[in-house]
């Protein structure tokens, strides 16, 4: 009997510290996993406004034939993606030069060389910016061409 009288409820006390224990566990353990959700949310926005780019740099290839050859920037501003709500994309494209000496194209072609940025945006502010280069062939006799390299060669002389 002296036994059970010493114990007075010592118990129930460390019971009540190890649920307190757990409680702890398990709300740091819930706080993680709706960050780590969060994360994953915004990465997914931030691979959307990056296929948004790609998508405006795809489209301003398919156009790029018709932009001007002045150093004026062409631009698109703002363009909705159907199958993805919330997202869109802007490009601007700009002619920035000719080349003359094309690979396999002989004498008779020069390239004639652009600069696309496109921007992508998505939900939660995301956004991407992708670069591209890209160039035309086009005969050599093209006006926009000879007043270029008349324009070049007098800067030499």
């Amino acid at each position: 009997m002296t036994s059970n009288t010493r114990q007075k409820g010592a118990a129930l006390v460390i019971g009540l510290l190890m649920l307190v224990v757990i409680t702890l566990l398990a709300v740091t353990a819930v706080n993680t996993a709706s960050t780590e959700l969060v994360m994953a949310g915004n990465e997914q926005f931030r691979e959307r406004a990056f296929q948004a780019a790609d998508a405006g740099i795809e489209r301003a290839v398919a156009t790029v034939d018709s932009v001007p050859q002045t150093s004026t920037p062409t631009a698109v501003n703002n363009v909705a993606i159907a199958s993805l709500t919330g997202d869109k994309f802007s490009i601007s494209t700009v002619f920035t030069g000719y080349e003359s000496n094309v690979a396999n194209a002989g004498e008779d072609f020069v390239a004639v060389h652009y600069r696309i940025t496109s921007t992508g945006q998505s939900l939660r502010n995301s956004s991407a910016v992708v670069q591209q280069g890209a160039y035309v062939l086009t005969s050599s006799g093209n006006d926009g061409y000879q007043s270029w390299l008349e324009n070049v060669t007098a800067q030499i002389d």
